[in-house]
C-alpha cells in the first residue's frame, strides 16, 4: 500500500471524535426516552382503579383439588437442593 493509498484511508482525528461524539449523544437520547417510558409505566394511573375492582372469582384451589402435590413438590425441592450442593 503506499501512502497515497493511507492517506485516502486515513481519517482525521476530529472527524473520529465528532463520530464518538455523536454516537454518544444518540445513546443517552435512547437511554433516556426509555427511562421515560419505565417511569411513565410504574406510574399508571389506571393501575388503582384495576387494583379496586371487585375479584369475582370463587374458586380457590386447594391440595385436594390437585393430589400428590405437595408430595412431588418436595420431592423436586430435595432433587434441586441436592443438584446445588453438588456443583
Amino acid at each position: 500500500m503506499t501512502a497515497a493509498d493511507m492517506e485516502r484511508l486515513d481519517t482525521p482525528l476530529a472527524d473520529l471524535i465528532a463520530r464518538v461524539d455523536a454516537l454518544t449523544a444518540l445513546r443517552r437520547t435512547r437511554m433516556a426516552a426509555g427511562l421515560l417510558a419505565e417511569d411513565r409505566h410504574q406510574c399508571d394511573p389506571a393501575d388503582t382503579a384495576f387494583a379496586l375492582l371487585p375479584c369475582t372469582c370463587t374458586t380457590v384451589s386447594t391440595s385436594a383439588d390437585y393430589p400428590g402435590f405437595d408430595a412431588w413438590i418436595t420431592q423436586q425441592q430435595t432433587l434441586n437442593t441436592a443438584a446445588r450442593r453438588t456443583r
